[in-house]
């Protein structure tokens, strides 16, 4: 039988579940001035700043 899992692992998993909708993963294609290829640079961000760090260079 699986062990059932305590009320209190359930409630922080909930709060925690719900702090990480608040965060996106970002991708941008960035381009390398010696080659010209794309390279892509990832980053996790508040997801009010997603505007901010798409802007920037």
């Amino acid at each position: 039988m699986a062990k059932a899992a305590s009320k209190n692992s359930k409630t922080k998993d909930a709060k925690a579940a719900a702090e990480a909708k608040n965060w996106t993963k970002v991708i941008k294609a960035v381009r390398s001035p010696k080659t010209g290829a794309y390279t892509f640079k990832e980053t996790i961000v508040y997801k009010d700043n997603v505007k901010d760090f798409l802007a920037s260079k």
